[in-house]
């Protein structure tokens, strides 16, 4: 069993049946990374240039065919970047950035064999959040990043031009204590162990005729 297949609600997590206050039995304090704010881009670039390394096997025989493109990692590396307060908005600031987005591209050679490359697409990102001040611990901002490209032409050398589907999911975050309601330590059931259950037609027969 597991918490998705527990038959028990009672401090197990969950959809909420009935009244939410029940059960509740404490104010804990925790650790989490909260975030202040988050907003999404989704953008499509063509013709975007990426030049690999890193290829598998080390030395294809040109020219390449594209196969295709995705990214390697969820999270982006940001750089260059500036948090400038508005001052005709309270509470909001002009983030602009640049965001580095890991990429594999697939392709064959020309001799059929398949081979794949590392590489990196930049994208600048220039947005207004809520980015807190005035504390002690300052917030941090990171970006959570996917690509995909559908399609793409050899260049030249380790070159491709691609189409590229961009998503970037920027955020506000800091470690923080926050006081939250609790209704106890979960209650962790058994797990289900995996069975096929070959032998149960068999096991299910009498034992002898009627």
């Amino acid at each position: 069993m597991s918490f998705c297949n527990s038959k028990s609600a009672d401090r197990c997590p969950g959809n909420i049946s009935g009244n939410p206050l029940n059960g509740l039995c404490e104010k804990v304090c925790v650790q989490v990374r909260k975030v202040f704010d988050a907003c999404i881009t989704q953008s499509t670039l063509e013709t975007l240039s990426v030049t690999l390394t890193d290829l598998t096997p080390a030395s294809p025989s040109e020219p390449l065919t594209f196969v295709s493109g995705k990214s390697v990692s969820s999270r982006g590396t940001i750089t260059a970047l500036t948090v400038t307060p508005l001052a005709d908005r309270p509470g909001l600031s002009r983030v602009l950035a640049n965001v580095a987005i890991p990429v594999q591209i697939s392709y064959t050679d020309s001799t059929g064999a398949e081979g794949s490359g590392t590489g990196t697409i930049t994208v600048t990102e220039d947005i207004v959040m809520c980015v807190p001040t005035g504390s002690v611990f300052p917030v941090e901002l990171a970006a959570t990043v996917n690509m995909a490209s559908p399609n793409g032409v050899y260049v030249s050398g380790t070159t491709f031009s691609i189409t590229a589907c961009i998503t970037v999911v920027m955020k506000v975050l800091a470690d923080v204590d926050l006081l939250v309601p609790s209704y106890g330590y979960c209650r962790i059931p058994p797990c289900t162990e995996f069975s096929q259950e070959v032998c149960q037609g068999v096991f299910d027969l009498p034992l002898f005729p009627s």
